[in-house]
């Protein structure tokens, strides 16, 4: 599961930066700004940036493509071909894994963003490739005192559409986003406070995300 993990996102990322042009974003940045500063309307930079779902919501160490012609004139039976690779190495996760990480997803971080629901489901799958924890998803999120919405239940209830995009998104192009951080918590409403000493890796929305 670690090497398939790996291999899915190396294969994802292959495809959203397939272009030899590409901005990294860096803090501060907006797509607005990104497309002034490359000759780019926002609707042409947009264009060639079909990853990213929400214009307003891009975030540091992405890759944006700034490459206009390049991308306009690349064959739309090649970008197809990269599109279905993509997506028949997913299928080697199972269904039933896939909705068990969305469901944990929106039991925490229901009231996050997009994007703090994305980091969510990025550190699980850090766990899977890491070897201090289990080597699956459903071992990661049912081993025990790890997740609150497992002993309460609310893992239990339905994913809902959000979450299933948020996991599709940590799978692909925002599978970076929290970096190598196994562990996060909302220090507000913690009873434990072990994690206070940790290095802090990012900090989005209520959540603080640790390594």
């Amino acid at each position: 599961m670690k090497k398939l993990l790996f291999l899915l996102t190396l294969l994802a990322s292959l495809f959203f930066a397939e272009h030899a042009f590409a901005y990294t974003v860096k803090p501060g940045d907006t797509m607005s700004e990104i497309a002034k500063n490359h000759q780019l309307t926002l609707k042409e930079l947009a264009k060639v940036n079909p990853q990213v779902k929400d214009l307003d919501l891009i975030y540091v160490g992405q890759e944006i493509n700034i490459d206009e012609k390049k991308s306009t004139t690349t064959p739309k039976v090649e970008k197809a071909q990269k599109v279905k690779k993509v997506q028949s190495e997913k299928v080697n996760i199972s269904n039933s894994d896939l909705d068990l990480l969305a469901r944990i997803v929106r039991a925490e971080a229901q009231t996050e963003s997009f994007e703090g629901k994305v980091a969510v489901a990025a550190v699980v799958l850090n766990r899977v490739e890491s070897p201090q924890f289990p080597n699956t998803i459903r071992e990661v999120i049912y081993q025990p005192r790890q997740f609150q919405p497992v002993a309460n239940g609310q893992i239990n209830k339905p994913a809902d559409k959000e979450s299933i995009r948020a996991v599709q998104a940590a799978l692909s192009d925002m599978r970076n986003i929290v970096q190598d951080s196994l562990f996060f918590y909302n220090p507000d409403i913690a009873t434990s406070r072990w994690l206070d000493s940790r290095a802090t890796t990012v900090v989005i929305g209520q959540h603080v995300f640790k390594n």
